[in-house]
């Protein structure tokens, strides 16, 4: 079951159990809320690395899996210069992800590497209980 917390204006964010069916659940709320704001251009791109990264907090928590999307205002201070997609996903475990280098035969290993060669910019940090793993994206045409 998906737990809406918020999808007033710019902003959509939803809490995941920690089961496996999360993942599919996460990456088509998500796809949803980006069709909703007409940003189907980064839709591909944002449910692949949402996915990644659910499935790395499903792997090592076992607590609630969070999911915020915000459609960042250039104005503000603290935003990359432009338009841009933030996205956050947030798991009750404190440890932050650790990338690694997949060998060609390995079946994992690659998602944060994905985020970083996909994202124009990337970072954890710690919440209260837990992290967030977070990403933005630039759109463009805006």
């Amino acid at each position: 079951m998906i737990g809406v917390i918020d999808t007033d204006g710019e902003c959509a964010e939803w809490a995941f159990p920690a089961e496996p069916g999360a993942v599919r659940t996460a990456r088509h709320a998500v796809r949803g809320a980006l069709r909703e704001w007409g940003l189907d251009s980064v839709g591909d791109v944002t449910v692949l690395l949402v996915s990644e990264l659910v499935t790395n907090s499903l792997r090592y928590a076992s607590g609630p899996i969070g999911v915020r999307l915000v459609r960042r205002n250039p104005a503000v201070a603290d935003a990359t210069p432009g338009p841009a997609l933030l996205v956050e996903v947030s798991d009750p475990l404190p440890d932050p992800p650790l990338a690694r280098t997949a060998e060609p035969d390995d079946e994992g290993g690659r998602g944060l590497h994905l985020v970083a060669v996909s994202a124009q910019r990337w970072g954890t940090r710690h919440g209260k209980s837990g992290k967030t793993v977070w990403f933005e994206l630039a759109l463009p045409g805006e």
